[in-house]
């Protein structure tokens, strides 16, 4: 039977190892690997194996540390599974499994082994590190951030830009309308901010739009770092209200119901007022910079592709 487990737990690291570096590196079938060897894992090997070290030197009061150190391997798993995968639900069973080992485990775990003689204390130091470790790795999944994936997410704003020198050559039929005037003066604001942000990062919009890297270090808060008054207004504050003045005018607007529906998720703004500074922390990134720009900048290609198609 142990020879059997020890097959059984080698076969399933090799699998959840395999299905990791798939993934790593985004190869196909990469999450059904890493599912299944997590499933095993969890499910099959750390269940056989807690059994039958039970069965073969395991006290019936110490029960309850071999049940507890089998839910507290499945929250831990099963949330960097889901963390992994980008499933949903990642991000709060993440918050749960980080405290998890310390809060139940760990409790249960002193008092188990206070009631055994001559206990190693080697052993409890040995625990505190591996729950330490366990919480370090799965918090550092939680960041989910690598250097390429920021590039590639920066380069976005690359692929914004082009869209945009192509749209600004296409002439707009009426530039009389209710809904151009009202693009034109979000427009209006969006360059005001840009050319704030420019300015106090010492970065010209023509670095920005070539090597948007180089703002990757800095960080700004615009309400207090990045203020733009404008009747007692910021930036941010006078986008978000045209923003929502432009999605009343679709709905007054024969035969602009199909942007009004979906022009809340094209800006990534709700139909409702909310709090004041409350759209703008959510929406623009607490005022990282570089997120704030990549979004002003996909926003202005939304806006000027709206405005070419308005017959």
């Amino acid at each position: 039977m142990k020879q059997k487990i020890y097959t059984l737990g080698l076969v399933t690291t090799l699998v959840v190892v395999a299905g990791l570096l798939l993934k790593i590196n985004h190869y196909p079938g990469a999450g059904i690997i890493t599912t299944v060897g997590i499933a095993f894992l969890v499910l099959a090997f750390l269940p056989l194996a807690l059994a039958n070290h039970f069965r073969n030197g395991g006290e019936r009061r110490n029960l309850s540390l071999y049940i507890v150190t089998w839910i507290t391997c499945l929250v831990v798993f099963v949330s960097m599974l889901f963390k992994l995968m980008h499933w949903p639900g990642s991000g709060f069973l993440i918050i749960v499994a980080i405290p998890f080992p310390f809060v139940v485990f760990l409790p249960v775990f002193l008092t188990v082994t206070s009631r055994i003689k001559n206990f190693n204390i080697y052993n409890t130091v040995c625990v505190l590190f591996l729950l330490a470790g366990l919480s370090i790795f799965t918090a550092l999944l939680g960041l989910d951030v690598s250097k390429n994936r920021i590039e590639d997410s920066l380069n976005i704003n690359i692929g914004y830009q082009r869209v945009e020198k192509a749209l600004d050559q296409i002439a707009t039929k009426d530039d009389s309308t209710l809904l151009v005037k009202s693009i034109d003066e979000i427009l209006s604001v969006i360059d005001e901010y840009q050319n704030r942000i420019y300015s106090l990062t010492g970065v010209s919009e023509e670095e920005w739009s070539s090597n948007p890297g180089k703002l990757a270090g800095l960080a700004a808060t615009m309400r207090n770092s990045i203020p733009l008054r404008s009747h007692g207004n910021t930036a941010d504050t006078r986008l978000e209200l045209g923003l929502r003045k432009l999605i009343s005018e679709f709905d007054s607007v024969p035969g602009c119901e199909a942007f009004a529906k979906a022009a809340p998720e094209i800006f990534s703004i709700g139909r409702s007022s909310g709090h004041p500074g409350e759209w703008s922390k959510t929406v623009l990134e607490n005022g990282n910079v570089t997120w704030t720009l990549t979004y002003l900048n996909g926003l202005e290609v939304s806006l000027k592709m709206i405005k070419a198609s308005i017959k």
